[in-house]
């Protein structure tokens, strides 16, 4: 299957540390070779790199290692095709615009019965399973709400308006993991959401800082030379990319809210409790 990696952090950060481990696996420590795709939410904007070859030979992969894009929301994917041929147009992540907001989307896994799924506002450009999707998922939310929630002045209700539409995307998410495999990371400039199907894994660094070894590269950093006191940042991914820290491995059925490196809310599957934290 595919490998997915994103990052939420509280003040503009580079992912070039954990990307270094992360091209590896494509086509290097890893067998996915049918392309790879990073995207980033930075100052406002977005922008993104996607490549059809493996990640790891790949110049473009180069260069995001040695080229420090700060953001605060980053989505990485490397891709094992499965579904639809090797082409650019099936490269993730994919991106879509509501309410004037450019989603994000990556997905690991493999569905079953998706052309089942009903298409109205959104249209893949390729013929992936993934893409397919992420149309129907986004849709579904345009069809529920008019209009996206806006973040209340008081931060005792700052995420109050959110709620039914966190809930619903899980509902979703759900029903695609009836599906099949659909290990999720989705973002809208604001917030990151993580949803575990069969494997995610996070990790979230804050002072006191401490050096972390990556696996699947020779490369260590110790990041108390390169943060201050208040930074946190917090990274996800299919498997854990350090050597010598405790990553926090999600539950199957379980989506999180990331907003500047800290859950802000979650929900699990209906056999356990769900809410915010």
């Amino acid at each position: 299957m595919c490998e997915l990696l994103g990052m939420s952090a509280n003040v503009p950060t580079d992912i070039c540390f954990s990307f270094t481990g992360f091209l590896h696996r494509g086509g290097g420590t890893g067998p996915h070779r049918d392309g790879w795709g990073i995207a980033f939410y930075e100052a406002g904007g977005y922008r993104d790199f996607r490549d059809p070859h493996p990640s790891v030979r790949s110049p473009i992969a180069r260069l995001i290692t040695d080229y420090p894009i700060k953001s605060h929301i980053a989505i990485s994917h490397i891709r094992q095709a499965n579904v639809g041929e090797v082409r650019l147009a099936n490269t993730h992540p994919f991106t879509r615009e509501m309410w004037g907001r450019t989603w994000c989307y990556a997905h690991n896994g493999q569905l079953e019965e998706w052309q089942e799924l009903p298409l109205s506002f959104y249209r893949p450009v390729g013929d992936t399973d993934s893409e397919h999707a992420f149309c129907w998922l986004l849709a579904a939310l345009r069809e529920r709400f008019s209009e996206a929630p806006t973040l209340a002045a008081c931060d005792a209700t700052l995420y109050d308006h959110h709620v039914a539409l966190w809930q619903r995307l899980h509902s979703l998410c759900e029903t695609l993991r009836a599906k099949g495999v659909f290990n999720l990371l989705l973002a809208d400039g604001e917030f990151l959401y993580t949803y575990c199907s069969t494997k995610l894994a996070h990790i979230t660094r804050r002072a006191p800082f401490g050096s972390a070894e990556l696996s699947d590269a020779e490369l260590t950093v110790n990041f108390a030379e390169h943060t201050t006191p208040d930074d946190i940042v917090s990274v996800i991914a299919t498997e854990p990319l350090t050597c010598n820290e405790a990553w926090v491995r999600m539950a199957p059925g379980e989506l999180l809210v990331w907003r500047h490196g800290r859950i802000v809310a979650r929900f699990v599957a209906e056999s356990s409790s769900s809410g915010e934290e």
